[in-house]
């Protein structure tokens, strides 16, 4: 099977081009041997690149544990970097498939290579049982609930994925791998969910740490990023226009308004390539 190590402001994959390939007969089980730091090539999960009758491919991904998820902003611009540079789709825009449904995306070229990506994320999901969560509000906006005897003030968003949004003091220091597993996995959260603890910087900058459902803590989440904005313009916290500080680096972020797609923008890198066996 051969493979490209990829990485978004470091949300790092293992991604497999079935355009020249037959597809891996197990996903899951190839996602979790992969992904393993010590005994594999070592990523957050596996990114399946695909033919599609929609777009000009499509995307699959799965996380570190095996399970698949819907979407992964990060992974999507890795995706158009690869379809563009290996000659799939050698445009300065291309449409994926994923499981959020087709979306659009504007590259960055810089000698014949991209570089950056902009992403058309699509409307948040607002409606709670959509999301899904057990939580009260469309969306449930600084709802309340206990984790670890502390009580914390959440508010949710679905960019195609679920995500909640903790607003602290500061992100360094904070206990996001104790508080991360218990929030994944609380029964307001049918389908688990991705948490992002966030620090406002002013009304138009934030950092941000992710606890992402089936990997983990990682360096970077892009859907998580667009909830952020998302959210910041729910509870007035920021603005429609974000610069969003994560652990692997920096998304630029916008929602226009009401109803309408949530943008960002970043890098896209090629590490390396091989054949796993």
């Amino acid at each position: 099977m051969r493979f490209t190590k990829m990485h978004g402001i470091g949300n790092d994959y293992v991604y497999v081009c079935t355009f020249d390939q037959p597809p891996p007969g197990d996903p899951r089980s190839i996602a979790i041997e992969v992904s393993d730091r010590h005994y594999g090539i070592g990523a957050d999960g596996l990114i399946l690149i695909e033919p599609s009758s929609k777009a000009d491919a499509r995307m699959r991904m799965f996380n570190a544990d095996g399970s698949e998820s819907e979407m992964c902003g990060n992974g999507v611009r890795c995706v158009a970097k690869y379809i563009h540079d290996h000659g799939i789709a050698p445009r300065d825009r291309v449409t994926i498939e994923t499981g959020r449904g087709v979306l659009t995306l504007d590259l960055e070229i810089e000698h014949g290579k991209v570089k950056r990506v902009r992403v058309d994320m699509g409307p948040p999901i607002l409606n709670a049982a959509d999301i899904p969560t057990k939580l009260q509000g469309n969306p449930p906006i600084n709802a309340s609930i206990e984790i670890e005897g502390m009580r914390l003030k959440v508010t949710a968003v679905s960019m195609g994925n679920p995500h909640v949004v903790v607003y602290v003091d500061e992100t360094a220091g904070y206990p996001v791998r104790e508080l991360g597993p218990p929030l994944e996995h609380h029964p307001a959260f049918p389908k688990r969910v991705n948490v992002h603890f966030v620090q406002k910087i002013t009304s138009k900058e934030v950092r941000m740490r992710t606890w992402e459902r089936g990997s983990g803590e990682t360096l970077a989440c892009g859907t998580g990023a667009c909830a952020v904005c998302v959210a910041g313009v729910l509870t007035g916290s920021t603005e429609r226009k974000l610069l969003a500080h994560l652990s692997g680096g920096d998304l630029e972020l916008e929602w226009p308004g009401e109803g309408s797609s949530v943008f960002m923008t970043g890098p896209a890198v090629e590490v390396f390539s091989g054949e796993w066996s």
